[in-house]
């Protein structure tokens, strides 16, 4: 297989035997119940959050569920050679949901089989934020402020939390993903099912984003479409984030 600058940056015009999907669409599962609580711990400026499962086993809320069913209705839509083929999603629980409901809506409108392969992958996972985890921004600043402040003067793509990672830290797991995807999902459309951070640390190494470009990036909304398509030496951009298909109607 082609180097991994080559394969998914285009740093070379031409390379025998390159790998890569014809289209790749990457999604954030549906709104989560932790999303839900945390936009009411912030309007509020609480302390804490009423969670105590661990991240990887928060669930869909009941709207993340009909996010999840327009998404499918959306890809049952596409045309018949862009509708992927495959998907491959991060294991916890949001991310299996969201493919599990859109696959099965999908699927009911005769558009992909039902027994489509959905290969769960754990560099997908969200970001681990170690001693941050399940804090509101209020509570990082009265319980870490040395933390608070560190994050601000380093940056979200190099400050690492205690016990945690740094959005660099994830997009070297999204690089090693996208090798084995680009490698095994060769010709074929594909869905990535993932999480805000992980769909950002996607575009920011297929569109080869500064720091500062990616920090103008708007924050990846649930159930939102991205898509590349290849040019049969990179796959370009084509969609950003967008959120048509969840509208009543659409």
């Amino acid at each position: 297989m082609a180097e991994l600058g080559t394969t998914l940056n285009g740093q070379h015009r031409s390379t025998p035997g390159l790998r890569l999907p014809s289209v790749l669409i990457a999604t954030r599962h549906g709104e989560s119940t932790a999303n839900v609580e945390f936009q009411l711990a912030e309007a509020a400026g609480a302390l804490s959050v009423p969670i105590n499962c661990r991240d990887a086993d928060i669930p869909l809320s009941m709207h993340g569920q009909q996010q999840a069913q327009a998404l499918g209705r959306w890809w049952a839509g596409l045309p018949a050679g862009d509708r992927p083929r495959s998907v491959w999603c991060s294991p916890y629980v949001r991310t299996a949901e969201t493919a599990r409901i859109a696959l099965a809506q999908a699927a009911g409108l005769g558009a992909v089989p039902i027994s489509l392969a959905v290969r769960y992958d754990e560099r997908l996972r969200d970001r681990e934020l170690g001693i941050l985890e399940m804090l509101p921004a209020a509570a990082i600043e009265a319980k870490h402020p040395e933390e608070a402040a560190r994050r601000r003067k380093m940056g979200e793509l190099y400050y690492r939390p205690p016990g945690g990672e740094s959005w660099s830290d994830v997009a070297l797991r999204v690089r090693s993903c996208l090798r084995d995807l680009c490698e095994q999902e060769d010709g074929n459309p594909v869905l990535v099912v993932a999480h805000d951070c992980t769909v950002l640390m996607l575009r920011h190494v297929l569109d080869r984003l500064t720091e500062q470009q990616l920090l103008e990036v708007e924050q990846v909304a649930n159930c939102s479409a991205s898509v590349w398509r290849t040019d049969g030496e990179r796959l370009r951009p084509e969609r950003w984030n967008t959120t048509g298909h969840l509208e009543p109607g659409a």
